[in-house]
Formats: C-alpha cells, structure tokens, sequence
C-alpha cells in the first residue's frame, strides 16, 4: 500500500490530477494538467494495485499511442526527470 502511495505522490508531484477510480478500486487514474506541447493531448497515468506498478500513456505524432509501465518509483521518478517535455 505505501508504494502505491508513493506512486501516487510521484504523479502529483509532475503535475498529475487525480481523475477516477476503477469500479472494483484496483486502479487509480491520472491525468496531466497541461497538454503536451506537440499533440495537445494529456498524458495518462493508471496506478495499479493488483500488479504493484504504474503505467504511463502518451501521444506522439502521427496518432501514436505509446505506453511504458513502471514496477518502482525510483524508475518512474527517473522517467519524469529524463523526459520533462513528454
């Protein structure tokens, strides 16, 4: 529970909104305040208790979807600091 908790904080602390629950609560998701700057599309974040991780979705040009899962805060941290215009 206390990683899921530091999921969560590490989102915040990137400018995540908190955005809906899944029915069963096994998923938290998350979205970007601002838009990214080449797609105009808010990333997503869902935080998943079953798996223990955190799986990150964006956009990019042409219409890609593109996704990277995350089994640490430490790695996810490290995702956001490597990345700061996604």
């Amino acid at each position: 529970m206390e990683k899921l908790q530091e999921f969560q904080s590490a989102a915040r602390d990137n400018g995540f909104l908190e955005v809906g629950e899944s029915e069963q609560g096994s998923a938290v998701w998350f979205r970007k305040t601002t838009p990214d700057k080449e797609t105009d599309v808010h990333k997503r974040l869902c935080i998943d208790s079953l798996t223990n991780s955190a799986t990150l979705f964006w956009e990019t040009l042409p219409a890609k979807l593109n996704s990277k899962t995350f089994r640490t805060v430490s790695a996810l941290q490290e995702w956001f600091a490597l990345n700061p215009a996604r």
